[in-house]
């Protein structure tokens, strides 16, 4: 007879490891932002801090130094990273225990992998495509909440896109063949992105004379670092999980 993983396991074990896995995918994440990211960083800094200069200082204003310096900055890099990748973890294991009734396979870490994917479709991709991450220098400080809360509003409306393709493919009928469930579960997802995407207002903020290759590249770095991150607690968390039941497994047969 199959372990059932949630009745196995109590939520505050679960949540543990996503919590364990979150922490060091995030360390991994924060890693790779600053290797691959941190001369873009630079790069879009000295440009702002030109642009700031060039302007007429009116009435001798002097320029307000950085409350945080860029090695306290580098720093926090990590400990920000590694704390929300460790709160992410906790909301997949959240959502691994909540969903459990819900799941067709008993296989943890196939589990845990799908979630992880989900989450990185829902809340990074579709956001991404729609408001990619803007260098330092890049943006209106006047539209700042607008966008904020517009990103967040994004991030909801692509899980909700991630779910209604799930709800399209399970309307299907396990009966129905594998390419007629495909579609109903694409088509659910593209109806909620694009309507997403055609009520929600856009932002041109990006100057003229700003480098588009350096633009670009840390809009792909701040992506790798989610894919990085996701793909992180995905793994960590199935080995974690798999590990675990088959522990169980071997504890639950009888003894010769």
């Amino acid at each position: 007879m199959p372990l059932n993983a949630t009745t196995a396991l109590p939520f505050l074990t679960v949540l543990v490891r996503g919590l364990l896995a979150g922490l060091i995918a995030g360390l991994l994440a924060g890693t790779f932002a600053y290797v691959a990211g941190e001369p873009h960083v630079e790069a879009a800094i000295a440009i702002e801090e030109a642009a700031s200069h060039a302007e007429p200082a009116a009435g001798g204003h002097q320029h307000d130094e950085a409350l945080v310096t860029r090695s306290g900055q580098r720093g926090g890099l990590f400990l920000a990273t590694g704390l929300f990748g460790a709160a992410m973890g906790g909301l997949l294991a959240t959502a691994y225990v909540l969903l459990a009734r819900r799941r067709r396979t008993d296989d943890d870490g196939r589990s845990g992998l799908l979630l992880a994917g989900a989450a990185l479709l829902g809340a990074v991709i579709v956001p991404f495509l729609k408001y990619p991450a803007n260098p330092p220098a890049v943006g209106d400080p006047a539209t700042i909440n607008q966008r904020t809360v517009t990103y967040l509003l994004m991030v909801v409306l692509g899980l909700v896109a991630v779910w209604a393709g799930s709800l399209g493919y399970r309307s299907v009928g396990a009966q129905a063949p594998l390419w007629q469930r495909v579609a109903a579960a694409v088509g659910g997802f593209l109806l909620v992105t694009v309507v997403s995407y055609v009520v929600l207002p856009s932002f041109q903020e990006v100057p003229t004379d700003f480098p588009a290759t350096l633009l670009w590249d840390f809009r792909l770095v701040s992506l790798g670092t989610q894919v990085v991150l996701w793909t992180g607690i995905g793994l960590l968390f199935a080995a974690l999980m798999h590990h675990d039941r088959r522990r169980r497994a071997a504890a639950a047969l009888p003894s010769t």
